[in-house]
């Protein structure tokens, strides 16, 4: 459903991974524009998924990363944050906040890369 609305609403090409060791995988072989993460994956750790992809993306490059996410305490927020997450969201969540959150996310990631392509 959210990889239907995100083409409908002109974003490119949409992976979608189900297991936190494809999504590894596809990642170092085609780095994203822009991850949205559920920390809850089966077999793996959305924690240790969002660590993983911060330590194989370059400091040099802005990544973001919008968690999604039924633990609605503060700590779950917080942590998710301190280990790179660029926002959270939690469910359920409405697919218009999503996709407009996803849009500014992925404009900062365009500026930022038009101040390092000037020399900033």
């Amino acid at each position: 459903m959210v990889d239907r609305a995100f083409r409908r609403e002109g974003f490119g090409e949409v992976v979608t991974c189900l297991d936190a060791r494809d999504a590894l995988a596809d990642f170092a072989a085609r780095p994203p524009d822009l991850v949205l993460l559920d920390l809850m994956m089966p077999g793996f750790d959305g924690y240790e998924l969002l660590e993983s992809f911060r330590r194989l993306t370059a400091d040099t490059d802005y990544l973001p990363i919008l968690v999604l996410t039924a633990d609605s305490t503060m700590n779950a927020r917080l942590r998710a944050l301190s280990l790179g997450a660029n926002d959270v969201l939690l469910k359920p969540y409405d697919v218009g906040e999503l996709l407009m959150r996803s849009w500014v996310l992925l404009d900062t990631r365009r500026k930022f890369a038009a101040l390092g392509a000037a020399g900033r």
